[in-house]
């Protein structure tokens, strides 16, 4: 049977993280732009004490600061309310059947043995890269992961969001402790009332540990996102289990879907790129089929018809087909010169 989606309203408790995240960034705000910005615009001071220079740095300090936080408050409430996606209610192609349909070739990803993947939880065949989430208890189209800090899963519609609230909060982390040097050291050597120099100190501290976990957080993503993968399976190609597999050889194979770096961004973040860097919908597709006419998976579909079973060959078994492509081409290329 089916699972039952949990009631967001009978879980306060999983809110606690997304209030946590939000009371940290008015809390950073509050100490960037208070401690720092401010004093520095120098407000109530007499014109010809005003250092021109500092007021227009800090003008241009609160402008950027402003400007990055408001886009990531905007994609972390669209993270958040955005359903990753699921596999759809009531669709033939997608309801599970004990005699399927052996002419059915929607999907690539099978089974060892041929067999179509179906959740045994929700009752239904899996569209290509979708997962089971046992948290929010449906399967989510292309799932990279469950995320307690957005009290939702990263997938298909709100992967965009997700990658867009890492990066601005990696910038923002950034700017703080990149400008607020001056005051920070300012308020030490002047011997600052105490407050204000532990809100400095406090936060400049905060800022650099949390820019150098979120910028390597956000680039590697980046490198998902640049190679087609999810951290799904990034995980799955390299697994310990998977790489004794592969007779010791560690490094990861290229994800099927790979259509080159340009490609790959645009299959997140749309074709435009003046909306890249917008929190907007411009994700293209549904998020149920994956391949075209340029997908390497189904360029190479005659040579392999399982990507399961393809994920989990041998090296001896890739290294076997890679010769048969290497024959037919110099076949070809014969059968060119002769004619």
């Amino acid at each position: 049977m089916p699972d039952v989606k949990p009631d967001p309203h009978v879980q306060p408790l999983k809110f606690l993280p997304i209030l946590y995240v939000l009371f940290t960034v008015l809390g950073m705000w509050a100490i960037y732009m208070l401690c720092h910005c401010l004093p520095r615009i120098q407000l109530g001071v007499p014109e010809h004490a005003v250092d021109f220079a500092v007021r227009k740095h800090a003008y241009i300090e609160c402008a950027s600061f402003n400007v990055v936080t408001v886009l990531l408050l905007a994609s972390y409430v669209m993270c958040i309310l955005t359903h990753p996606g699921e596999i759809p209610l009531n669709d033939p192609n997608w309801e599970y059947s004990a005699t399927p349909d052996p002419g059915q070739n929607i999907v690539k990803e099978k089974k060892k043995s041929g067999d179509r993947r179906h959740c045994k939880w929700c009752g239904k065949y899996k569209p290509d890269r979708c997962h089971h989430c046992r948290t929010c208890r449906i399967c989510i189209l292309k799932m990279d992961h469950h995320c307690p800090w957005i009290y939702n899963c990263v997938g298909f519609h709100n992967y965009k969001y997700f990658f867009l609230v890492t990066m601005y909060a990696a910038i923002a982390c950034q700017i703080i402790s990149i400008t607020m040097w001056d005051s920070v050291y300012k308020s030490v050597d002047d011997r600052s009332p105490f407050f204000p120099m532990f809100c400095l100190v406090f936060g400049q501290t905060l800022a650099f540990f949390l820019s150098v976990m979120l910028s390597t957080f956000w680039a590697f993503h980046f490198y998902l996102m640049c190679s087609a993968m999810t951290t799904i399976e990034f995980c799955e190609k390299n697994l310990p289990k998977q790489i004794t597999e592969n007779e010791g050889c560690d490094a990861p194979m290229d994800s099927a879907y790979n259509q080159g770096t340009y490609l790959n961004i645009c299959q997140v973040m749309g074709y435009n790129p003046l909306l890249w860097l917008l929190p907007v919908p411009t994700t293209p597709g549904n998020g149920l089929a994956y391949l075209d006419e340029s997908s390497p998976l189904l360029a190479s579909d005659k040579l392999q018809p399982d990507l399961e079973a393809t994920r989990k060959a041998p090296r001896s078994a890739m290294k076997a087909a890679e010769g048969a492509i290497a024959v037919r081409g110099r076949a070809a290329k014969l059968a060119a010169v002769a004619a």
